[in-house]
């Protein structure tokens, strides 16, 4: 009964959330946090020492992200150097060096909050939370192609 309830409160928020990106994005992320919540039952002490570590770290991880986005945006393909494409490896390599930090960093933390059983059960709750976002995003994408056909 839960997995319905909470599947029909994705579905109607994230329907709803369509109206801004930022709107959006803070739509899908209240929906995370119900849904991360209800997955890793945390207790009232857990939680209190969780959400300050994980909101902390995804604000990092977006920025992170954010950061790496624009480099490869400003990449011009056409026009690159060898000398800036050897660059352009080198600060890949140092983005995917500073996330699997980011991921060290954050564990080290949970545990202090939360029992390992509990940060395995996270990595599998964001998991399966991804996968039903991009399942609703393609329905959408789909039922809008038909409906312009």
């Amino acid at each position: 009964m839960k997995k319905i309830i909470l599947t029909l409160f994705v579905c109607a928020l994230t329907f709803t959330g369509y109206s801004q990106d930022k709107d959006k994005r803070e739509r899908i992320k209240a929906l995370k946090v119900a849904f991360l919540t209800e997955r890793l039952e945390l207790s009232e002490t857990e939680a209190q020492k969780f959400w300050p570590i994980y909101n902390a770290y995804e604000k990092e991880k977006d920025m992170l992200r954010h950061t790496a986005r624009e480099k490869r945006h400003n990449l011009k393909l056409e026009s690159l150097t060898e000398a800036e494409a050897k660059k352009a490896l080198i600060d890949y390599l140092a983005f995917e060096e500073e996330q699997q930090n980011l991921k060290t960093d954050l564990i080290e933390s949970l545990l202090t909050a939360i029992p390992a059983k509990k940060i395995i059960a996270l990595k599998v709750a964001e998991d399966e939370f991804k996968r039903q976002m991009l399942d609703e995003f393609q329905k959408r994408k789909d039922k809008y192609k038909k409906s312009k056909n």
